[in-house]
């Protein structure tokens, strides 16, 4: 028989860490924390493999699972001496998801499961305290009314807020028992009055309701955009943990909390977190109170008059501190806990690795291997190579005069300036149009991913340090300030009010998620340095990496950016991007207008000082670094003017009849210019263009030889190459253009002629081309398109209905496609370097920046990979990363 059910507590544990995949983390880590003898409530999970289970059986439950859930409760009740449904000595249970990675706020959750108008009473008599049993019994109806039987929970709100205006409270805690009992009246009659039938009073109808609405917001929107945005298989499923209920609302001895053992902004070794006195998870996470600081120095640092937990409960902080401690160096990484005092008696309710900004990562991971926690290799793995974003994001310039119009907690770091927006959707409709916006919120819920995801910064009124939008932003990486109590939001209105300046949509502030404060207009800002524990952490990555990091760059300020970032190299230097700018895309028409081979060359005398200059200027910043010239690659007509508006003004500022210029454009017009005139055709067609590059490229080689005492071993690549005999007439021109200079010069120069790789018959034929070849980089852009025969350019209006689907789980011009474009490249790579053993291989396509393909690189053997300027230390990293898993 398939076991479904695994379970915990009282100081042993049926599943381990070991087992997350099943387990998934809350549940795997409930089970770790139990085995160690850790205050843990009794509880026990369902493995994710019955996620998938329930969806192929229509979303039921099946007997088999449930008899299992059953006996594990019965575990339960042995445990706690209370009894499920039982009307004396009730057993209240909470019911969690679990993906094997966190997805914080994105799926549902139960809590107070059990309660009904009979054990309501039990629960009041036992706890002694019947506004407490009245008040989570009203949550459980609220909970259990939106998560399980779909009426929003807005519905609820709006009655409680009803209540209490009719009451003159202000707050909830404000009600008394007999108030709440009111208020669960209402809930039930809303409840059967909106969806037809009534509260479940039945625990085990309750429980099967909520592990089914558990699994079943696996499938919810928010939770698919987050897996979406964070590449998290849709068939993982998520497990479901069923746990003891324990209270933190029980009076002025109860609280709950979250904590980080260390801090997730700044890494700084030092207890992080916040708790509420007489109060259940969620009120802390959700940002409905302002939760107070965990240690004393953290209160002092907020200016708080609110007592610490330090100081409120000192022998519940001091069991506290000791099991963060524990944590800590049992999983070797700063954790996420979550804890609830019930009359001063401590429980762990989840231990997790914490989410934390890539600069806090650094720090951990770099302070962590000087303490002997891990190794040099094991930091290098413990950062999210895309996660360096972040640290390329800038700052506010600390010269300029703020003019500061609130102030709220720094939740994520950075800065950001946009216009004013006050929904999700109006971020995402703004990101759609290219504007940079601020998503200004009360406060967020798991709705707002997608808005969240498409605004430069998020700024809420209200929420702590660990309140969802918090979290979420720091996982993004997205600058954030949170709690802004001093402000507020009219969203009837569509306003902003901060010490007494109003703003309304669409006006521009800057947030400052490194200091809280939040500024009125838009600021000067500086970039990072990337030093201090990124340096170190880079220079180990560098330590251990095979493959060397090239950069992308057509421009000498790409080319010393990219420097900056450790490149070692270009990889690909488009020449064409080098004609589109002032004077020179004047000339460059000229070329391409010209009716004759004399025309052309008379423009392209023009245009070599200009090739020569840029080429020199980027052999100089390489300084004997590789670099690789493509020659002319697009179709002639990208040069071009389009509307007629835009030919008449051409014409005329070239002295030519506007007829004349719309008679060339038509003639050079392709129906499908990506497969047709460019690349080594061009140069087959008008070798002078070829000629121009290569004596442009040599004569680039003597100067900057000659000036920096560098050798310069120039790497010229022939595109879009299909046949051998194209790059042999390609190859014969750059070879006599390159003996022309070297006698001029009287200067020897080194220089390869390679190809790219970018068309599915080179790859198969590539043992042939090597013959020719000297190196291959791989153009995966291209190859990408001619495998799967569409365009990258069109291919974004169907690709996420096919991920959405199921089709694919990747973009494929995002991350490589192993199975067929990385076929192609494996094939040409054996095949290459069967003919030419020593052959150099690199990839020079957008996959050169993409962690997941640069493993692949490896796997493959690849020499180098090349990517933009500000994705060389992401690269460097996977790159290091990769190495170290090949030698697993």
């Amino acid at each position: 028989m398939r076991k479904w059910v695994y379970t915990f507590g009282g100081g042993a544990a049926e599943g381990s860490r070991a087992e997350i995949e099943q387990l998934g983390g809350k549940g795997a880590n409930l089970a770790e924390m139990a085995a160690l003898g850790l205050p843990v409530p009794p509880g026990l999970t369902i493995v994710s493999d019955a996620c998938g289970l329930f969806y192929k059986s229509g979303k039921t439950l099946a007997d088999e699972l449930k008899t299992q859930v059953l006996r594990g409760i019965s575990g339960i009740e042995a445990a706690t001496g209370r009894a499920f449904g039982d009307t004396s000595q009730p057993l209240l249970l909470s019911v969690r998801s679990g993906s094997r990675t966190s997805m914080p706020g994105m799926m549902d959750t139960v809590l107070n499961l059990g309660l009904n108008d009979h054990t309501v009473e039990a629960l009041a008599e036992h706890s002694g305290d019947a506004r407490f049993a009245w008040d989570s019994y009203r949550r459980f109806i609220q909970m259990y009314g939106d998560v399980v039987m779909g009426l929003d929970h807005e519905v609820f709100e709006e009655i409680l807020e009803d209540e209490k205006a009719r009451l003159g409270h202000e707050l909830d805690t404000d009600l008394s028992a007999s108030e709440w009992q009111q208020v669960v009246k209402l809930y039930k009659e809303v409840l059967e009055q909106e969806l037809g039938e009534p509260f479940p009073q039945d625990p085990h109808v309750q429980l099967w309701g909520a592990i089914g609405a558990v699994f079943s917001s696996w499938m919810n929107p928010r939770a698919q955009t987050y897996r979406m945005l964070h590449s998290i298989p849709e068939g993982w499923g998520t497990s479901v943990t069923v746990q003891t209920m324990v209270f933190g609302n029980l009076g002025s001895t109860s609280a709950t909390g979250v904590a980080f053992t260390r801090n997730p902004s700044t890494g700084a070794k030092e207890l992080y977190g916040e708790f509420l006195v007489n109060a259940q998870g969620e009120d802390v996470v959700a940002g409905i109170r302002t939760p107070q600081s965990i240690t004393e120095a953290a209160r002092i640092d907020s200016g708080s008059d609110k007592p610490s937990l330090e100081k409120l409960m000192p022998e519940a902080f001091a069991e506290f501190c000791a099991i963060c401690d524990r944590l800590e160096a049992h999983y070797r990484d700063m954790q996420d806990l979550e804890f609830t005092i019930e009359r001063g008696k401590l429980w762990m309710l989840q231990a997790r690795s914490g989410k934390r900004t890539t600069k806090a990562a650094m720090k951990i991971a770099v302070d962590m291997a000087a303490e002997g926690l891990i190794s040099e290799e094991e930091a290098v793995m413990r950062i999210e190579p895309s996660s360096l974003d972040q640290l390329l994001h800038p700052t506010i310039d600390p010269r300029v005069t703020r003019h500061v119009i609130g102030s709220g907690l720094p939740a994520s770091p950075g800065a950001a300036t946009g216009a004013i927006v006050f929904t999700a959707e109006e971020a995402v409709e703004a990101e759609s149009e290219g504007r940079k916006v601020i998503l200004v919120r009360v406060e967020t819920s798991p709705e707002d991913i997608h808005g969240m995801h498409a605004a430069q910064g998020i700024l809420t009124t209200r929420g702590g340090m660990t309140s969802h939008a918090a979290v979420v932003a720091r996982g993004m990486g997205i600058p954030c300030v949170s709690g802004a109590g001093t402000m507020r939001v009219d969203l009837r209105n569509e306003k902003l009010v901060g010490m007494g300046v109003t703003l309304t949509k669409g006006d521009i502030i800057t947030i400052d998620g490194s200091s809280g404060q939040v500024l009125k207009g838009e600021v000067p800002m500086l970039q990072p340095e990337l030093s201090g524990d990124f340096a170190q952490l880079m220079q180990w990555a560098d330590r251990t990496r095979r493959m060397t990091v090239r950069t992308n760059a057509d421009t000498p300020a790409d080319a010393r950016a990219a420097r900056s970032f450790g490149a070692e190299g270009i990889g690909l230097c488009r020449t064409e991007h080098m004609f589109f700018e002032g004077e020179r895309i004047h000339v460059m028409r000229e070329m391409i207008l010209a009716e004759d081979e004399a025309g052309r060359r008379a423009a392209l005398d023009k245009l070599l000082p200009m090739q020569r200059s840029d080429f020199t200027e980027l052999f100089t910043i390489m300084h004997g670094l590789p670099v690789t010239i493509r020659m002319l690659d697009p179709p002639l007509h990208e040069f071009l003017p389009k509307s007629d508006e835009e030919i008449e003004e051409v014409a005329y500022a070239m002295g030519l009849e506007p007829g004349f210029m719309r008679r060339r454009i038509d003639a050079l017009h392709e129906f499908n210019p990506m497969l047709g005139h460019r690349g080594c055709r061009l140069a087959i067609s008008y070798p002078e263009i070829a000629e121009m590059q290569a004596r442009a490229i040599f004569e680039a080689a003597v100067t900057a030889a000659r000036e920096t005492g560098a050798a310069v071993v120039p790497e010229i690549m022939v595109p879009l190459v299909g046949l051998r005999s194209e790059l042999d007439y390609v190859k014969a021109v750059i070879d006599r253009v390159a003996a022309e200079v070297m006698g001029e010069a009287e200067l020897e120069i080194s220089y390869l002629v390679g190809t790219m790789i970018e068309l599915p018959r080179a790859a198969i034929r590539a043992h042939i081309i090597a013959e020719a070849a000297e190196f291959f980089s791989f153009g995966t852009n291209d190859l990408t398109q001619t495998t799967f025969g569409m365009s990258r350019d069109d291919a974004a209006r169907f690709i996420p209905t096919y991920q959405k689907k199921g089709i694919i789980v990747q973009d494929p011009f995002v991350s490589l496609d192993f199975d067929g474009v990385g076929e192609l490249i494996r094939i040409a790579a054996e095949r290459g370097r069967k003919t030419r053993p020593d052959m150099k291989l690199g990839i020079c396509g957008e996959h050169g920046g993409d962690p997941t393909s640069i493993h692949f690189c490896e796997d493959v053997g690849l020499d180098y990979v090349s990517c933009s300027p500000f994705r060389v230390p992401i690269a460097r990293l996977s790159a290091a990363q990769a190495a170290i898993k090949a030698k697993a």
